[in-house]
C-alpha cells in the first residue's frame, strides 16, 4: 500500500512538473532571451535583472523540489552580489552586468531549454504510466465498439483494437503497464531531477572559482587580522606605558624616597607608603583590565558560554543569554567569538537605544552560530568604519560570516557563524 501511495504521489508531482515546465520554463526562457537581445538598445538593461532574478527563483524552486521529493541535492552556484551595490540607474546597470557575467546565469538558461524539451518528455511518463492503463480498461468495457463503428478501430499501445478480444488484450496490456506504474514513477521523477542537476549544480570550474574566491577572501581577512593584531599590540603597549608602567615607576620612586627619609621623617614616610600602596592597587587593577581585554580568564577557564554570561552581567540593560554547546571550540575560535559578541553588545549599548538584549549561542552542522538581538530603534548596517564591519573582518579570519537584520524601528538581529568543531 505504501508503494502504491508513493507511486501515486510521484505521478501527481510529475503531472505538476510537466504543466509547470510548459508554462513556466517556456515563458521565462522566451522572455529572458528577448530581454537580453534588447540590451543593445537599452531597454533590456532594465528588464533583464528582474527576469534573470525570476529565473533564479524558478531554478531554486526546482532545487528545493529535487531535495524534498527525490533526495537529489542540487547546490546553488550563484556568485553573491557585493554588499555595496549602488542604487538607482547605476545600480541597475551594475546588477545587470554582474548577472550576465555569472556563468550560472547562462547555465540556468540552458536548463530552461532542456527542461521544456527533454525534461518535459522525461517527467510526463510518471503520470502517463498511472493514467494510461485506465484507458485500456475503458476499451475493454465496450467503448471499443462505437470507436470501431465510427472509424475502423483504435490503437492501444501496439494493440489494434477492432473487437472485444483485442479490447481484452488492451486491458491485459494496461494491467502490465499498471504493474510497472507501481514501481516506476518515483524513479522517473528522480531521473528528471538528475537531468536538472547536470545544469543547475555548480560545475568543477565553478567550484574552483568559488574556492579561489574564498582563498582571496581569507587572504584579505588574514591581512586584516595581521593589521588588527599590530594595532592591538600597539594599544597594549600604550596602555602599559601610560597606565600600569607609569604607576609602577612612580611607586619605585616613592619607595626610594621612603627609604631615604624613613628614619628622619617617619610620619611623612608612612604617608608615602600609603600612597605607594594605593598606586600598587591601581596598577594591579589596570593590569587585570588589560589582561581581560587580551583574553578574559573566565573564557580560558570556563569557555565561551560562561564568558558571555559574565559579560552580560556587566551590561546596563537586561540581557538574556541562551547557550547550547556540547563542548568547547578551539581557543582562537572562542576568543574571536567572544570579542565579536562583546563588540556587538557594545554597539547595542552605544547606538541601539535598547532596554533588552538576547544572546543565543549554539552549535549545529559543524558551525558555531551566535545571534545578538535587541529591541532598539534599528537602522544598523555593515559599512566602512562601523563596529559591525570590524566584527565581519574578525570573523572572516576564520571563514566566518556576519548577517545583519535591522529594519527602521527595530528589532536588530546580528547573526554570526563560524565553521568549527567542538571538543
Amino acid at each position: 500500500m505504501t508503494r502504491v501511495r508513493a507511486s501515486l504521489i510521484a505521478a501527481a508531482r510529475g503531472l505538476y512538473l510537466a504543466i509547470a515546465t510548459l508554462a513556466g520554463s517556456i515563458t521565462l526562457f522566451v522572455l529572458s532571451v528577448v530581454s537580453i537581445a534588447l540590451i543593445v538598445i537599452g531597454v533590456g538593461v532594465f528588464t533583464t535583472p528582474p527576469l534573470l532574478t525570476a529565473v533564479r527563483k524558478w531554478a531554486d524552486l526546482r532545487r528545493a523540489q529535487a531535495g524534498a521529493w527525490s533526495g537529489v541535492q542540487i547546490p546553488t552556484p550563484y556568485r553573491p552580489f557585493p554588499p555595496d551595490l549602488r542604487r538607482g540607474i547605476t545600480g541597475i546597470v551594475e546588477r545587470n552586468s554582474l548577472l550576465l557575467k555569472d556563468p550560472a546565469t547562462w547555465r540556468d538558461l540552458q536548463w530552461l531549454l532542456v527542461d521544456m524539451t527533454a525534461g518535459f518528455v522525461t517527467v510526463i511518463f510518471a503520470p502517463a504510466l498511472v493514467l494510461y492503463p485506465v484507458y485500456g480498461y475503458v476499451l475493454a468495457l465496450g467503448v471499443w465498439e462505437p470507436i470501431v463503428n465510427a472509424g475502423g478501430g483504435d490503437w492501444y499501445g501496439f494493440v489494434h483494437v477492432t473487437s472485444q478480444s483485442t479490447a481484452n488484450m488492451a486491458a491485459l496490456l494496461g494491467t502490465s503497464i499498471g504493474v510497472v506504474a507501481l514501481f516506476a514513477p518515483p524513479h522517473i521523477l528522480r531521473g528528471h531531477f538528475l537531468l536538472a542537476r547536470t545544469l543547475l549544480a555548480p560545475t568543477t570550474s565553478m567550484r574552483e572559482r568559488e574556492l579561489a574566491r574564498r582563498v582571496d577572501r581569507l587572504t584579505e581577512t588574514r591581512h586584516d587580522a595581521v593589521d588588527s593584531s599590530a594595532a592591538e599590540l600597539r594599544r597594549i603597549e600604550r596602555d602599559l606605558h601610560d597606565g600600569a608602567q607609569a604607576r609602577l615607576v612612580a611607586m619605585g620612586m616613592d619607595l626610594g624616597t621612603i627609604e631615604a627619609m624613613i628614619e628622619k621623617n617617619p610620619a611623612k614616610a608612612k604617608e608615602m607608603i600609603a600612597k605607594a600602596r594605593q598606586n600598587s592597587g591601581e596598577a594591579l587593577t589596570e593590569l587585570r583590565d588589560l589582561v581581560r581585554g587580551i583574553h578574559p580568564p573566565v573564557l580560558a577557564e570556563r569557555g565561551l558560554g560562561d564568558a558571555v554570561k559574565a559579560l552580560a552581567l556587566r551590561l546596563p540593560v537586561e540581557t538574556e543569554v541562551d547557550v547550547e554547546l556540547a563542548g568547547r571550540a578551539d581557543e582562537p575560535v572562542e576568543s574571536a567569538a567572544y570579542f565579536a559578541v562583546s563588540e556587538a553588545l557594545t554597539n547595542t549599548i552605544k547606538h541601539a537605544g535598547a532596554d533588552r538584549v538576547w544572546v543565543d549561542i549554539h552549535h549545529t552542522d559543524g558551525h558555531l552560530r551566535i545571534a545578538v538581538t535587541d529591541n532598539g530603534k534599528g537602522g544598523a548596517s555593515v559599512g566602512a568604519g562601523s563596529g559591525l564591519s570590524g566584527i565581519e573582518r574578525r570573523l572572516g579570519t576564520f571563514d566566518g560570516v556576519l548577517a545583519v537584520s535591522s529594519p527602521a524601528g527595530g528589532p536588530t538581529m546580528v547573526t554570526m557563524e563560524i565553521p568549527c568543531e567542538l571538543s
